[in-house]
């Protein structure tokens, strides 16, 4: 059936009356074929029943019946052409293929390239290539765009050879002309070296590749763990806080009730005092109009004999030394207020105990750099412990050291993570702590603040402590601090400094911009005629 309807041509399937192919094909007695609906209409609106094509006359109009061999024969040519137009459609050249070059119209896709020809041949015509005797000895490849790039410039010939010496890709000629003392091998040689190292490179990629994908769980890991963490100090603060507000509010409402209590106490003594003096003005005013009566009777014999009784004033309290003031109540509020402040200070001191903890597990062991150090320190052996003398010693002046302020850094850099370390301070009238960028300058005088580079504090006088911040702010310590904790969150840019032993933080930096490694800041300060000759000890 196939082969059958290649040899047709699709007029042949085509309605004489609706020029279209056929659809219930139907043959009438004279052997010619039409679409069954559209001899029906055509018969229907005529006066004559006859063929269309050949106008043969029927008597009657003749019982029709689907020609089922034509039917089949259409169905098979519209499955045909569908599939050739699909294939057609499959051939042509897509945006990235590469197009035949001798294709008009509608480029199709290369099947294959000729370097000899430098030109680019679908399917069809490639055929002379694969039968013609001349051309089967052209050098055909996989179908490539700009051809001519695979050419020698200047020989135009193929670049069949990769000479080792140059690195580069040369034809027949070059290797016996201008290459002709250089090792050559052949592309394919060349190639098979290069894939090697390709799949070397490929495995690198792919450990790589894989490298990341772990560092990216490991991120998502870090992230989830990072929030659980926040929902955790979220949770921990809000019972704080909590706690706090009930406290105050129910302090609030017991000094609320105290007051009322006093208040009510007094409002009663008031009114007692009240009711009293008022029965008092009763007996007084009414001894007055008894005195008044007998001032003015005229029985003298009645007044002489009443005035005893009536002349006598009635014995009453003594008002005056009775006071009575609105009590005060600020003492209460105070007292309230100080109770209030101690639940608040028990919580701090909770809270830095618990964030002391987990700052401390990123403790380094942190020793002091000799390279750094002014000559008027001595530092221990163990790299732990710096004093000041007042003597100055030989030292080469290396770019690292400090040559006016006498303080020294610590060995160990870090640039990302967290630092902590402990530092003893006991018994010390000045000191300085903190950390330090690398780049700060360390010949002259100094600028201590964070626009300089560094973020410290000090103590000066034995009492006077100070953060070195922008502006400079003193510090208000409920204790002197023995040790000292310093630690520093690079990527969160925090430097926090802590009183071990009261668990009190005692001052932060934060939003600081690090951008280059940081370095351990420690100053023990000047001797002082031996006032401050306690070492800096690195306790961590």
């Amino acid at each position: 059936m196939s082969a059958a309807s290649c040899l047709l041509s699709e007029d042949q399937f085509l309605c004489s009356i609706c020029l279209d192919e056929f659809t219930d094909p139907v043959s009438t007695p004279c052997g010619h074929n039409f679409c069954k609906n559209c001899i029906t209409q055509h018969w229907d609106i005529t006066d004559q029943c006859q063929c269309p094509t050949c106008l043969k006359p029927f008597h009657n109009s003749p019982q029709l019946r689907v020609n089922t061999l034509i039917a089949e024969v259409v169905s098979q040519f519209r499955r045909e052409a569908k599939q050739k137009s699909s294939s057609s459609e499959q051939l042509v050249a897509k945006p990235g293929e590469v197009p035949c070059d001798v294709c008009t119209g509608t480029k199709l896709k290369a099947l294959k390239s000729c370097l000899v020809c430098l030109v680019s041949y679908c399917e069809t015509h490639l055929q002379p290539h694969l039968t013609a005797s001349g051309l089967k000895r052209h050098q055909l490849m996989d179908p490539v765009e700009n051809l001519e790039d695979r050419m020698c410039k200047k020989h135009d010939k193929p670049l069949e050879l990769f000479c080792k010496t140059d690195q580069t890709c040369v034809c027949m000629l070059c290797s016996v002309l201008e290459h002709k003392t250089h090792e050559f091998v052949p592309l394919k040689e060349e190639c098979e070296g290069k894939k090697a190292e390709l799949e070397k490179t490929e495995a690198e990629i792919q450990q790589m590749i894989q490298k990341r994908r772990l560092k990216i769980q490991e991120i998502k890991q870090l992230v989830n763990f990072s929030k659980q963490h926040a929902d955790g100090e979220i949770a921990e603060g809000v019972r704080v806080f909590t706690a706090l507000i009930e406290a105050a509010q129910r302090g609030m409402d017991e000094l609320i009730e105290l007051i009322g209590k006093r208040q009510t106490k007094k409002e009663k003594e008031a009114e007692s005092l009240t009711k009293e003096l008022k029965q008092e003005i009763s007996e007084l005013m009414q001894r007055s109009s008894e005195v008044e009566q007998l001032s003015c009777s005229e029985d003298h014999l009645h007044l002489l004999q009443s005035f005893p009784t009536i002349q006598a004033v009635p014995a009453t309290k003594n008002w005056m030394e009775i006071s009575f003031r609105p009590d005060s109540h600020k003492g209460t509020v105070v007292r309230a207020v100080d109770q209030l402040e101690e639940m608040l200070s028990k919580e701090v001191t909770s809270l830095v105990k618990a964030e002391l903890k987990r700052v401390q597990q990123s403790t380094m062991n942190v020793t002091l750099d000799p390279d750094t150090a002014h000559p008027e320190l001595i530092l221990s052996d163990d790299m732990k412990k710096v004093i000041h003398k007042d003597v100055m010693k030989n030292l080469p002046d290396n770019p690292e050291r400090f040559s006016t302020s006498i303080c020294v850094l610590g060995k160990q850099s870090f640039c990302s993570g967290r630092l902590y370390c402990e530092v003893q301070v006991k018994g010390k009238t000045r000191w300085d702590l903190g950390v330090v960028r690398e780049s700060i300058k360390r010949k002259g005088l100094i600028n201590l603040s964070p626009d300089y580079g560094f973020w410290t504090i000090w103590l000066r006088n034995g009492n006077e402590y100070k953060a070195l911040d922008e502006p400079k702010v003193c510090l208000s310590l409920k204790s002197q601090p023995e040790k000292v904790g310093v630690f520093v969150d690079y990527e969160e840019g925090l430097v926090s400094f802590y009183d071990i032993d009261a668990a009190a933080l005692i001052y932060s930096f934060t939003d600081c911009l690090f951008n280059e490694k940081l370095y351990p800041y420690f100053s023990p300060g000047l001797n002082d005629d031996r006032k401050n000759s306690s070492p800096l000890i690195i306790l961590s």
